[in-house]
C-alpha cells in the first residue's frame, strides 16, 4: 500500500541548491520586471483614456515608462 520509511526525512536525495537559486533569482527578476511592465501599461492606459493623451499618447507614455522602468531596476 504505502511506503514505509525509516530514518529521517533529512537523508533523502541530494539536492540541488545552484539550480534551486538559480530558478529562484530567474522568478524574482520576471516578477520584478513583470510588475514593473503592468505598472507602466495601467499608467499609459490612464493617460490614453483619461488624460486625453488617445491612443498614440497612451503607446508613449507606455514605452518611455518601460524603458524608465526597466533602466532603474537594473
Amino acid at each position: 500500500m504505502s511506503e514505509h520509511h525509516t530514518g529521517p526525512v533529512e537523508t533523502g536525495a541530494s539536492m540541488d541548491y545552484a539550480s534551486h537559486e538559480k530558478t529562484y533569482d530567474s522568478f524574482i527578476a520576471a516578477f520584478k520586471y513583470g510588475t514593473a511592465i503592468m505598472v507602466a501599461l495601467m499608467i499609459a492606459m490612464a493617460a490614453g483614456f483619461f488624460g486625453g493623451a488617445g491612443f498614440l499618447g497612451g503607446v508613449l507614455v507606455f514605452i518611455v515608462l518601460s524603458v524608465a522602468g526597466v533602466f532603474m531596476l537594473r
